[in-house]
């Protein structure tokens, strides 16, 4: 079995970007560098024949590559206790969203069990605890809410496999890299 999620890589240069935004915060776990993408679809535990059917709905994906803008800053949930630090992608880009739905629909034809809930585009940068000070963390956020990083352009998207480690982040691995094709 292997935990897979279906992601877009990101640039060195916004993975350093995203990475300075680190401040040490009681019950804020920064995410290391390497770790930072954007998930386009969480699988989650997969057989050897599933993940090989996913790969191959995966490499029929065609949508034209785009440029993401990254911008702006936000805590998940936005009522009750805030447990994600995220970093947006502007308006995101029509591409992306199309990407995300042929995505789906790939990996719904192999597994039509997957939840397939609402997309809110975004980098997961720190992971946070019931222990964070939310004074603290609304005194980070109010300098960073005008963030912005380099936009990217996106000429690929990977299939990822997640490999816990208990109490450090997990490693993700690349499983394969699926190209878009070229405009």
């Amino acid at each position: 079995m292997a935990r897979l999620f279906v992601a877009l890589a990101l640039p060195e240069t916004v993975r350093a970007d995203l990475a300075a935004l680190a401040a040490p915060m009681a019950g804020v776990s920064w995410m290391p560098p390497s770790n930072l993408h954007l998930t386009l679809r969480f699988i989650g535990d997969a057989t050897a024949d599933e993940q090989a059917a996913f790969e191959r709905k995966l490499e029929r994906i065609k949508v034209e590559p785009f440029i993401l803008p990254v911008s702006g800053v936000g805590l998940f949930p936005t009522r009750g206790q805030a447990k994600v630090l995220w970093v947006g992608l502007g308006r995101g880009h029509p591409r992306l969203f199309q990407l995300r739905q042929r995505t789906d629909e790939a990996l719904l034809a192999v597994n039509p069990a997957l939840d397939v809930s609402s997309f809110h585009p975004h980098i997961t940068v720190a992971r946070l605890t019931n222990e964070h000070s939310p004074a603290q963390l609304a005194k980070f956020l109010q300098p960073h809410v005008a963030f912005e990083a380099p936009p990217f352009r996106v000429n690929e998207f990977i299939l990822l496999a997640s490999e816990p480690r208990p109490g450090q982040p997990p490693v993700y691995r690349s499983v394969r890299t699926f190209s878009l094709p070229s405009a």
